[in-house]
Order: C-alpha cells, then structure tokens, then sequence
C-alpha cells in the first residue's frame, strides 16, 4: 500500500454569539482538516482544532510533510512519525508544527486501522467498549449569571453526567469562589466537580490563595492554575492546595509530559492526539503514565479520544461538550458523532478506523480559500 496524495486545508464554524473563558473571547471555531490516499482506495482523515491559525497548520502539512509521505506505507506509523518529527525539528518540536504532524498521523492511523478492518481502539489494545464522559462548560457569556450558569449544569446532571467542569478566572476570587459554590450547590456532595482556569493566573501566590478559596468545595481537579510553560510555578500551586493540577492539553511531546509529571506539576494528565503529535505520541504518553500510575483525562475530540481511551488501562475520562451550548462546534462537520448515553458513557464506534467519518458537504460549507 502506498500513499498516493495528502491535502491539507482549514475550515471555519461560526459561533451564534461570542463565549469567554478566563482569558479570552472567541467568534468561531477553526480546524485543520487533513486526508491522506492510498493507492488502494483507502483514505484516512485527520484534524486539529487551529485556535485562529488552522491555515498554518494545514499550510505546513503541505509544504513540508507531504513530500515524506508520498509513496510510503501509511502503516509505516513509528517510522513516518520519526522522519516527521526528526527531519523538522529546528522549526518543529511543539505548537504549530506539531499539530500538523498530529493531523497527518491521525490520518495515518485511520488508515492502518481500516487496512487491518479493525476499529481503533480495538487495534490498539481494546481496553473497554465504552468510556466515562464529563460534561463540560460553565463558560462566560454577558447575560450568564449564577442562575444561568445553575441551569446550564442542571441540564448536565439531566443528561446522566455524574461529573462536570467548569470555567474559572475570569473574575476576582470572591467572584469565582460565589460561582464555584452555586455549582457545588446545584450539583450536591456526592457528584465531582471538575475546574479549568486556562492558565490565567500569574504567579504562585495569585494562584494558590485562588485555589486554596476553592477547597471548601471538593474540586477533584483544577485545570491550568497558571500557564502551561511554568512549570515550576505549577508545581508550586499543584504541592500547596489539597487537590490535584490537571494540565496538558496544549502540551508536546512525551518528553515535555515528564518534565511536567517528574516536576512535580500535576496529578493528572491531559494529552490531546490531536496537539502533541497524533496517536502514536499520545500511546507514548499514556504509556508513561500509567507506569507511574497517573491518570489520563484528554482535551476535548471526543470523537477520536473516546477510542484512545477505550485501548489504555488508567483513562479517567473523555470531555464532552454539548453542541447546542455553542462552544465546541466540531460536530458540525462529523457525520456520526459520538455521544454520551442516558448515564454518561460513550460507546466506541465499531466500524474499522477510528471512526470519525467527516460530512464532505459540511466541509465545503466551512472551507476557508487558500
């Protein structure tokens, strides 16, 4: 089998009005979309959410992977991983680039998947049929005070979810702390509590008297106290308060995953396939954690982690976001998409592939020109 052609383009999913979270604002969503073809029919579908910059993602797919993948195995995914990764590593080990190669290995691995007619996560190990999902949100929007913010996790604990999250930092403490308790209010004692702060806050002690407020309320985690590079200082917050940093989501390589782990930074680690180098580095990761021990709980893509985590021992849970809350919109262009059921599990596609099977004229809808 031989890869025939890869192309690489963004799309743009608008949002019906503008949401926050603890440091930013944003109108619409954007991905990188990436196929890759094969000589025997068989195409493999890739992606990464662009945070404004999709057409750089996409752009470096193109000018800069696709001649290493022309006429190879696409099987071949260690090796084309390496050849990726080492023969751009001057431009190339974290962020942008890195999302470009998780685009292409993703598809990769559709495709070695539907080669083998397997579904993915039973390709990968098949740990379980189906997953635990949290509900999350509890974003800013102007007219959403507590009693918005109470009726939007009320429909959550409808739904069947025993675990929801939650956005924190935009606000001062005594502000988050009365948003915080509203929450543990409605939910009760006996759900989990899950918080996200996206590495708003500046310095250890900014971010640990804002944790330590939190306590009171039972959070099992708290996400990104402070930004993702200081990893010191999160270690400092993760050592200070009486329950665990969560953080990853905007992470590299394995490497940088036990930087944070062996820094003492977090508890609890969140690879997304789609950030860190695509499928292959995220069973890296996984692999290193759970041989400490450590939990994994992925940003976002449900889609594709509920399948992830359906093939490791130590998955936590697969984040979930309701489509009509007008946050994560991804689902826009997914033919299938995944959902929790009635108690909050997702079921994993059987289908061979990882099951992503993308809505071609949705996609036309949203390309953006080149």
């Amino acid at each position: 089998m031989e890869i025939t052609s890869v192309e690489s383009y963004p799309i743009e999913i608008p949002l019906a009005e503008p949401v926050s979270f603890s440091n930013r604002t944003i109108h619409y969503r954007d991905h990188a979309i990436t196929h890759i073809r094969t000589d025997e029919g068989l195409e493999g579908v890739g992606y990464s959410l662009g945070y404004e910059a999709a057409e750089l993602v996409a752009e470096s797919v193109e000018s800069r992977l696709e001649e290493v993948l022309l006429g190879e195995d696409p099987r071949d995914t260690t090796r084309l991983w390496e050849e990726m990764y080492d023969g751009n590593v001057q431009i190339g080990r974290t962020g942008l680039f890195l999302r470009a190669i998780s685009t292409v290995d993703i598809a990769l691995w559709d495709l070695k998947a539907k080669a083998a007619d397997q579904p993915l996560y039973k390709l990968l190990g098949g740990n379980s049929d189906a997953v635990p999902s949290y509900a999350s949100g509890g974003y800013y929007r102007d007219e959403k005070g507590h009693e918005g913010l109470r009726e939007e996790i009320s429909r959550y604990l409808d739904e069947g979810h025993d675990v929801v999250k939650m956005k924190v930092g935009r606000r001062s403490v005594p502000e988050e702390e009365a948003r915080v308790a509203a929450v543990r209010d409605e939910i009760g004692p006996d759900r989990t509590l899950l918080l996200d702060a996206n590495g708003v806050w500046a310095s250890t002690p900014e971010g640990v008297r804002a944790c330590r407020a939190f306590e009171p309320y039972d959070p099992y985690f708290i996400e990104e106290p402070v930004m993702i590079d200081r990893v010191e200082t999160m270690s400092q917050v993760n050592d200070a308060i009486d329950y665990p940093v969560a953080t990853g989501e905007l992470e590299g390589t394995r490497h940088d995953f036990a930087a944070l782990y062996d820094g003492g930074a977090a508890g609890i680690l969140q690879p997304d396939a789609t950030v860190c180098g695509g499928i292959t580095e995220w069973l890296r990761i996984a692999n290193y954690a759970s041989a400490h021990d450590v939990p994994i709980a992925p940003h976002y893509n449900w889609n594709l982690h509920a399948s992830l985590l359906g093939a490791i021992e130590n998955g936590l849970w697969v984040e979930y976001f309701y489509r009509d809350m007008d946050v994560k919109v991804f689902d826009d262009v997914v033919a299938e998409p995944l959902a929790p059921n009635d108690e909050g599990m997702i079921e994993l596609p059987e289908t061979p592939g990882h099951g992503v099977q993308l809505d071609e004229e949705a996609l036309e809808t949203f390309k953006v020109d080149k």
